[in-house]
């Protein structure tokens, strides 16, 4: 990337009077410039400095939306309170870039509008854009949420795994497609009216995934619980324990509660020693780990491995009908899983994630996953413990959840008639989301055909984004002058004798 602002091909061949090429592919009258010759790339702090006592907005990471191009300014800080913390500085109408994974990768790009006094502070994980005049803000912002443009940046990120980023000189060297400035505004109005209609239909069918969502967990709760049977219903007790069960509905006659640790094995996993993976006397073998663990399925297409001791690999070996329930991560993970069906060999599982093992067949593993990820939801979040970042729930605790046992003979027509709703919320979730990608591809074809050129017609009476970038590209020259000449270093007048000047003051 050279930083040369380019034209585009309005008829003419070879280089221009203002030293810009021609550029095939573009509308006349339309450039490629980098972002580093159109914006200040982190800018250091404010146009103007806030007094102490001002009211600013503070902007973390969670304000900013994941590819609509806004944020929520509404949190107010006094500026005097933060001024020496380590946050980042932004104006009105600045272009903020997520540079850290995942929320690049998510989208999280937004324009500045509606600050509190003009000015923000925010996450360090933002790179701040601020154009020096030939880019609209928004026409930067939509530019920038293409998720063709995140997808180039992702081979250029670095740092750790799970703390990679985007650098800054990746963003300056990008380049850009320049629409004279009065076309800015046609695409920008155009996008917004175009994008409003496709957002709209976006939401409508996630409030309808939220809803078969909601449709599933009562059929589970309810039918795990005995709800859907035509039969008087009883309240029969439990065994007291040091858990907070909440108000547990009634159940039919024959029904029975039962404290999971009565009716099935349950045992934590393996906590990874770092220090013994090369230890020659261990074996290799798969493991899950939180990831994999879904509410009512698995993940199994990264699967990790482990070195463990062979006894320990013989007793954590999942098998068949083994029920895995996740025990740390966000406070809405705990207690959520599935049920494994042995799709690979010698596979076991991490200390993050529980093993419930039904003893003989007093209940269908089915029954005991759909109750975890109903009824066991809300229960483990009133029963798990909250760190500052992470949400738990111990061996001990789990073991207190009370599942409800139907008789033998009733389970597999209740697994029958529970597996019938979910295959059809299934359906209805898969053609709803084969909506959201056919949302998703129709953004990407209105953001090209927006950035091609393609979207609103050409003026040929607008001015060239190249007399544009010539003009801004003389202003930058004749300020990096003045400000040469002002920082040039005092002299004496000669005395004749060039070896015996003053040395600079």
């Amino acid at each position: 990337m050279t930083g040369t602002a380019v034209e585009a091909n309005n008829g003419g061949g070879g280089n221009s009077a203002s030293g810009v090429t021609d550029t095939p592919g573009l509308p006349n009258g339309w450039a490629i410039a980098t972002i580093g010759e159109l914006c200040d790339v982190n800018p250091r702090g404010f146009a103007e400095e806030p007094n102490d006592d001002d009211l600013i907005s503070q902007v973390p990471m969670a304000s900013v939306e994941a590819e609509t191009g806004r944020m929520d300014p509404s949190t107010l800080v006094r500026y005097g309170e933060f001024k020496r913390k380590s946050l980042t500085r932004f104006q009105e109408n600045d272009v903020l870039f997520a540079k850290i994974t995942p929320c690049m990768e998510n989208g999280k790009i937004a324009q500045a509008r509606g600050l509190t006094g003009g000015r923000a502070l925010g996450s360090t994980e933002f790179h701040v854009l601020r154009s020096r005049g030939a880019l609209l803000p928004e026409y930067l912002t939509l530019y920038l949420l293409q998720r063709s443009v995140r997808k180039a940046a992702e081979p250029y990120m670095s740092g750790a795994v799970g703390q990679r980023r985007v650098p800054r000189l990746y963003l300056e060297g990008l380049h850009i497609p320049v629409p004279p400035l009065a076309e800015q505004r046609r695409i920008v109005a155009r996008l917004d009216e175009q994008l409003a209609h496709v957002e709209a239909g976006e939401a409508s069918v996630r409030t309808a995934l939220n809803k078969c969502e909601s449709f599933v967990e009562q059929i589970l709760a309810l039918g795990t619980s005995g709800a859907l049977s035509h039969t008087d219903r009883f309240f029969t007790g439990i065994s007291p324990a040091d858990s907070d069960d909440g108000k547990l509905p009634d159940l039919p006659a024959g029904w029975t509660w039962r404290r999971l640790g009565e009716i099935a094995a349950v045992v934590g996993g393996i906590t990874k020693d770092s220090k013994k993976q090369g230890d020659p006397d261990y074996v290799e073998v798969p493991y899950l780990r939180v990831a994999n663990v879904q509410r009512g399925r698995l993940m199994l297409d990264r699967v990790e491995t482990i070195r463990v001791p062979p006894a320990k690999a013989e007793s954590l070996r999942l098998v068949s009908g083994d029920v895995l329930l996740n025990e740390g991560g966000d406070r809405d993970k705990l207690g959520r899983g599935w049920v494994w069906e042995g799709q690979i060999d010698d596979c076991i599982h991490q200390n993050h994630v529980f093993r419930a093992r039904v003893i003989g067949d007093v209940l269908s593993p089915l029954l005991l996953a759909w109750h975890a990820n109903s009824f066991g939801k809300s229960w483990c979040d009133r029963n798990g413990k909250q760190t500052v970042n992470l949400a738990s729930i111990s061996l001990r605790k789990i073991k207190l959840l009370p599942v409800p046992v139907p008789p033998r003979d009733e389970q597999d027509n209740l697994v029958q008639l529970i597996e019938n709703y979910v295959e059809q919320a299934e359906v209805f979730r898969q053609t709803a989301k084969a909506s959201l990608a056919q949302v998703a591809d129709l953004r990407a074809a209105l953001l090209h055909a927006a950035f091609t050129g393609t979207l609103v017609p050409q003026d040929p009476t607008d001015e060239p984004a190249s007399v544009l970038l010539d003009r801004l590209r003389a202003q930058r020259s004749a300020a990096s002058t003045r400000s040469t000449r002002r920082r040039a270093p005092r002299t004496s007048k000669s005395t004749g004798n060039p070896g015996q000047g003053e040395l600079p003051l």
